[in-house]
């Protein structure tokens, strides 16, 4: 079971709670505000702060 990207429309950035964008190559979902990273672990978004990888110019 791939992802269900029609989840975009209703999940957010636990952290400033903007949009999130899906890396389908990375498996993650991106907040291009707080630069962090979230994984996407058995197509369940895993959005937790603590869980999350800070990314840089470079990531996007």
């Amino acid at each position: 079971m791939a992802f269900d990207t029609q989840l975009m429309e209703i999940l957010a950035c636990p952290v400033c709670k903007g949009k999130l964008d899906y890396n389908k190559e990375k498996q993650e979902l991106i907040c291009k505000f707080d630069r962090l990273a979230y994984q996407i672990d058995n197509d369940i978004p895993v959005l937790l702060e603590t869980e999350a990888r800070r990314i840089n110019s470079e990531d996007e």
